[in-house]
């Protein structure tokens, strides 16, 4: 623990971090100051994909990425110290195994920071990959990613909720992944004018079929729901969805997709896990915050191309693309 209080509060607030770096950047070494070069603009590193074992024809992507993303951004750095092995290797499985089982259609990836889901739709399926992201870093970032690698994911920079128009949109002092439309949800380090659409007129427009969508808002994901109704009553895409608790969440998703016939399962170690009978935001053992809404039972050979995914993911270590490319 740090006993030292101004450091603690600095760490804490990410723009006043930037500012004291910026600051030593000027001072000799005599009065704290510190090299500039020592503090790295950008974090470059390869990430080794998932490659099933189990027979499967090969998969049409490569066996890493290659990301190149600025240093302070969170979930960069959550991948280069954990890979996909520790970043939410439950959900990403079940989504992988989705994408083989689902029908005709696209992959929406919404409130796609930069893009991972998205980025592994796009390398292990050949449906057409949409994402959408309003923070202007974070959604330029994803673009790079998407066409440094190769990848044809393309990236609206914009939010999905229940209305049209431009929002005020709150960046988090906590983490840039935390950024949400809901005014409060975090400390806010500053706010900025978004685009907004809803997901139906998004869809009628572009002309997109949706096969899968994974929405993590930040406590909007109701309102991402909301705002395409006539979708989900049309094209019954499989939906993964975070879901915190004390938001009020868990109950507006349940009445908005109970008339719709959708069960739920909370995904975690267990697989298959059982499907509940309310949606409940807390954490049980082995649960995760992401949920699988389903529009049909899921047939007990996507539960095993879960498994099989996940063994998978399971090596997909920070050192492993060095050692598979």
């Amino acid at each position: 623990m740090d006993t030292n209080p101004i450091r603690g509060f600095v760490r804490r607030h990410p723009a006043l971090r930037q500012a004291v770096r910026r600051i030593r950047g000027r001072l000799p070494p005599r009065l704290g100051g510190i090299d500039p070069s020592g503090v790295p603009g950008r974090r470059s590193f390869e990430l080794a994909l998932p490659r099933r074992g189990d027979g499967r024809s090969p998969a049409p992507g490569p066996a890493s990425l290659s990301l190149n993303a600025p240093s302070g951004l969170w979930v960069p750095r959550k991948l280069e110290q954990d890979g996909l092995s520790g970043f939410e290797p439950e959900t990403l499985a079940c989504f992988l195994a989705t994408l083989d089982h689902a029908g005709p259609g696209a992959v929406l990836d919404v409130g796609a920071n930069v893009g991972v889901y998205g980025l592994l739709a796009a390398t292990q399926s050949t449906r057409p990959v949409r994402a959408f992201e309003p923070t202007p870093q974070i959604a330029d970032t994803a673009r790079e990613l998407a066409a440094a690698n190769g990848l044809r994911v393309e990236v609206a920079e914009m939010a999905l909720g229940n209305r049209t128009g431009h929002a005020s949109f709150t960046l988090s002092s906590t983490s840039d992944a935390s950024n949400s439309l809901a005014s409060g949800f975090r400390p806010e380090a500053g706010r900025i004018e978004v685009r907004v659409d809803t997901l139906s007129r998004w869809c009628e427009r572009s002309r997109t079929t949706p096969a899968v969508i994974k929405i993590d808002t930040e406590t909007t994901e109701p309102d991402v729901i909301a705002g395409g109704l006539e979708t989900l009553r049309e094209y019954r895409p499989w939906i993964f969805c975070e879901v915190l608790p004390g938001h009020g969440v868990e109950e507006r998703l349940m009445e908005l997709l109970h008339p719709l016939g959708y069960s739920w399962y909370q995904l975690g170690d267990e697989s298959p896990p059982p499907e509940r009978t309310v949606i409940d935001g807390r954490i049980a053992d082995g649960a995760q915050r992401m949920w699988l809404f389903a529009p049909e039972p899921p047939a007990d050979a996507l539960w095993e191309d879960t498994r099989a995914w996940r063994r998978a993911l399971d090596v997909c270590h920070p050192a492993a693309a060095a050692h598979r490319s």
